[in-house]
């Protein structure tokens, strides 16, 4: 009972932290909820949450979809997600979470040094960014921060940034969602967290959004980075010890 109780505090706290720091909840939820349940049942957890997560955000910024972004990002992203999530099927779950602390580390770090990186604003770089996002989210769970800096470029309005991110990550979250759970790795000992991370989507999002416009939005997202710098280490560090 505890262990629920903190896991789903910590869901939470990630849906917040996700929408303050504008990467997305999975940076965070994926690797602290290792702690909780192994990699496997994690990604299918992610994936859940997420499904619900893209479903709040449509119903609220639906009708801001940009419909021509939606198809250079989302057709690739959908592609590579089941590439992605096959081959967590297929390989060492260490491998994953090994590739995990990879990405948060760079991440991180570009994103520290660079703080205003942005990918120009092409076909190519949607399609390729489409693509590589898609793929990382399907093999270690999150994606959304590559979208994120090349989905920046196109000078969209907020109202269509975060509804076609949405609209993306739905058809992502899905397809991965479906082939987690069809190789039980979001089984009917989970079922009974589907309540509450409907309800964690839906006010992780609103906590986030009202804290927005009281704190220094540049100051809190390099703390933030430097969180995840952090947690990207300790996992590089424990995993390497595993694989070599």
């Amino acid at each position: 009972m505890y262990k629920d109780i903190f896991f789903l505090l910590s869901a939470l706290l990630c849906e917040i932290l996700g929408t303050i720091g504008g990467f997305g909840s999975s940076v965070f939820f994926v690797p602290v909820a290792q702690f909780f349940y192994s990699f496997n049942i994690v990604l299918g957890i992610t994936g859940i949450l997420h499904v619900f997560s893209n479903i709040s955000k449509l119903y609220l910024f639906g009708k801001s979809v940009n419909y021509r972004l939606l198809f250079f990002y989302g057709i690739p992203s959908v592609g590579f997600v089941v590439l992605g999530a096959y081959l967590t099927t297929l390989v060492s779950f260490e491998w994953a979470q090994f590739s995990l602390g990879i990405f948060l580390v760079l991440f991180s770090l570009l994103l520290l040094f660079f703080p205003t990186l942005k990918l120009p604003a092409n076909k190519t770089n949607a399609f390729v960014s489409g693509s590589l996002a898609g793929f990382i989210a399907g093999f270690n769970g999150t994606g959304g921060a590559i979208r994120g800096i090349s989905m920046a470029a196109f000078a969209l309005s907020k109202e269509t940034f975060v509804a076609t991110s949405a609209a993306v990550d739905f058809g992502v979250d899905l397809s991965r969602s479906a082939i987690y759970i069809d190789h039980g790795y979001f089984g009917k000992d989970q079922f009974y967290l589907i309540p509450f991370l409907i309800l964690i989507s839906f006010t992780g999002s609103y906590i986030g959004k009202r804290l927005l416009n009281k704190i220094d939005e540049n100051l809190f997202k390099k703390i933030v980075l430097a969180l995840v710098l952090s947690i990207g280490t300790v996992i590089l560090y424990q995993e390497s010890s595993k694989l070599f």
